[in-house]
């Protein structure tokens, strides 16, 4: 069961982000695990240009508690770590670009392509197959436009694939309008949000936050659990301790009956 209804909308300039949303290329349903703008200071002013959203399947809240459980949300905010472990965990993304000023689609896949090449290729895994990934990419937004209000959209999977789909609302389709089999690209999408350097701080921000809560209200539930699970123990251990003192009541009234039998018998 998905734990986002405990976990309220999200407002992004004039941008909606609900708690739960279906995917396209999944029958999941995930949750919103943050949201927050894309902009930079220009000229004294910081101008928004998308609102992002990123969404995580339910398994990811019991994946996170292994090494997360009981860190605050500024704990989570500045770990590095912490995001890595949602970028790269089994469980799937969903993440939803939208359009707060005008985009082209050759202008957002060439940035985004330019800082998955230039990270890979410092690190040394830039191959032939991550090469003919970004050119599946940069073909797949070659026409695109995307006004105000419209959106990208990636859907994640834990087996490498990325669905890319487009929005021209916020409606959210069925299937995408590609899938591109590249385990690193389908990372470095969401790296690129909210890896060290995300594009989005205020997406990781609320992405630190409401998992946070989630996690805590995950180890509140684990307590009573297992206080439950104590209790219950307990009445079982009274009743059978119950049971054997009936068993020896009724052991001693055999006895007793057997014994007036005997006394009230013929002589």
């Amino acid at each position: 069961m998905v734990p986002a209804p405990s976990l309220p909308v999200v407002h992004v300039d004039n941008v909606a982000f609900q708690p739960t949303t279906k995917v396209p290329g999944s029958d999941k349903a995930l949750f919103l695990g943050g949201a927050g703008e894309r902009g930079l200071e220009i000229q004294g002013n910081f101008v928004k240009f998308t609102a992002i959203g990123v969404y995580l399947e339910d398994t990811a809240v019991p994946s996170l508690a292994i090494k997360w459980s009981g860190k605050s949300a500024d704990e989570l905010s500045e770990s590095v770590e912490f995001f890595r472990d949602i970028v790269t965990g089994p469980f799937e993304k969903f993440i939803r670009v939208t359009m707060i000023l005008p985009l082209t689609g050759h202008q957002y896949s060439e940035k985004v392509s330019e800082n998955c090449v230039a990270y890979w290729k410092s690190v040394g895994i830039y191959t032939d197959a991550e090469a003919k990934a970004i050119e599946e990419f940069l073909k797949v937004f070659k026409d695109e436009k995307f006004p105000p209000g419209s959106s990208i959209l990636f859907t994640q999977s834990p087996n490498g694939s990325l669905t890319i789909s487009f929005s021209k609302d916020e409606s959210i389709p069925e299937s995408g309008n590609a899938v591109i089999k590249n385990k690193l690209l389908s990372e470095a999408v969401l790296e690129s949000i909210i890896g060290k350097h995300g594009v989005s701080p205020a997406a990781k921000k609320s992405l630190a936050t409401r998992v946070s809560e989630l996690l805590k209200e995950s180890n509140d539930k684990e307590a009573e659990n297992h206080k439950l699970k104590a209790e219950n123990q307990k009445l079982e251990t009274e009743n059978l301790k119950l049971k054997a003192e009936n068993h020896k009541l009724e052991t001693e009234n055999k006895i007793l009956k057997a014994e007036n039998s005997e006394i009230g018998g013929p002589k």
